[in-house]
């Protein structure tokens, strides 16, 4: 019960704080619709099976062992993030409908910027791997720690359907709207910040 509670807690407190992941839900949700926030969450829970695979295969040792290996990893998803963050820096304004001025995301679209927002973020990848090898008991059962990861993947879509849900509120769109080149540039500005965040600590590493 003790290692249970550990996870949930721990869990709960890592989904909430602060990230790329949160940048790209609100974004999504703000600027585009309700619809692509929530695909978004659900890929970004998709995205921590990738996590939750490679931790219990073991692989997650090795990357908490090899600086080179995770450097490496923080690198691609720098550049990911630095990518995202150089599309929504290029922002401009429009006087035309909501999301004018901003492709509208397909549900493939939607999902796959979830995952791999998700699946390429080191944050995610100290979490799990952490959480499984300082938390979880090598003598757990194989069934249990699947299930503590369906419970990780399920707080991650849970929360940001949650964050979802409220930025594309219609009192929260109105009056934010009238600005959404500058809020798309603003988390243009957050994704390119940890996308230059993550690259300088893997270069000096």
């Amino acid at each position: 019960m003790t290692e249970l509670f550990a996870v949930i807690g721990i869990t709960l407190l890592a989904v909430i704080s602060p990230g790329p992941d949160f940048a790209m839900v609100s974004r999504n949700s703000l600027l585009l619709s309700r619809r692509a926030g929530v695909l978004t969450a659900l890929g970004i829970g998709c995205g921590c099976f990738i996590h939750i695979g490679y931790t219990i295969l073991g692989i997650g040792l090795i990357i908490q062992q090899s600086l080179l290996l995770f450097n490496a990893l923080k690198l691609i998803g720098a550049a990911y993030l630095l990518w995202l963050g150089w599309k929504m820096l290029r922002a401009r304004p429009s006087a035309l409908g909501a999301a004018a001025g901003i492709a509208p995301l397909s549900t493939w679209a939607a999902l796959r910027t979830g995952f791999l927002t998700n699946a390429l973020n080191p944050k995610t990848t100290v979490f799990i791997v952490s959480l499984f090898m300082q938390v979880v008991q090598p003598t757990t059962p194989l069934a249990v720690q699947l299930g503590y990861g369906l419970f990780i993947a399920a707080a991650h879509i849970g929360w940001f359907a949650l964050v979802a849900l409220f930025f594309s509120a219609d009192r929260v769109q109105t009056r934010l709207l009238a600005m959404r080149h500058w809020i798309d540039r603003a988390f243009g500005a957050v994704l390119v910040g940890f996308g230059a965040l993550l690259a300088s600590s893997s270069l000096r590493s």
